[in-house]
């Protein structure tokens, strides 16, 4: 698949089994995320992998984050947290690694990080791997960056989940390229 081909055709695949990626594979996500846009030459990012018995244990990080958030959680939202990295053979976080710089605001650096998680995300589709950029809440949730070992200049940009696709890709719906481009000025 060419460059634009995978541009135009990438679609969101929720619906994931295994097998996860193999070595070769993540080689090639991996060395696509670091061809991101970097200002500076920082390298913002930081990527972990997540597999096997590691998602049960980051689906319990998740529950007991959602605990301490002190609202009373019943153990519907509790279970539902728990099965969250269980949606996927693998999980790669995405980790903004910001640091202190004159002329790249913390902003850009964010920003890169997710463009290399946009990078794997092509890179994924194009060897006929599935992905999905998941957030939510619990991204942001400072339990779950230290129980991931986040230090306090990093934050969670994507937990990106990644195996092979239960069914057959949607076909992505077409957008209208004059409803978002404009001249200025007008």
């Amino acid at each position: 698949m060419d460059a634009v081909d995978a541009l135009l055709s990438r679609v969101s695949v929720p619906r994931l089994r295994e097998p996860a990626p193999d070595a070769a594979q993540r080689e090639l996500l991996f060395r696509a995320a670091l061809r991101a846009p970097d200002h500076g030459q920082l390298r913002p990012w930081r990527f972990l992998t997540i597999e096997g018995s590691g998602r049960e244990r980051l689906g319990e990080l998740f529950a007991q984050a959602l605990k301490a958030q002190g609202d009373e959680v019943g153990e519907d939202a509790l279970a539902k947290a728990r099965a969250m990295p269980l949606r996927a053979p693998l999980l790669v976080v995405v980790i903004a690694r910001v640091q202190a710089h004159f002329k790249v605001p913390a902003q850009e650096q964010v920003i890169a990080a997710g463009c290399a998680a946009h990078a794997m995300l092509l890179a994924a589709h194009a060897q006929g791997v599935g992905a999905v950029w998941r957030t939510g809440e619990l991204a942001y949730d400072a339990q779950v960056a230290q129980g991931l070992g986040l230090a306090a200049d990093e934050q969670i940009v994507a937990f990106l989940y990644l195996g092979t696709p239960e069914r057959e890709l949607r076909t992505p719906q077409p957008l209208q390229v004059a409803d978002f481009v404009s001249a200025w000025p007008a």
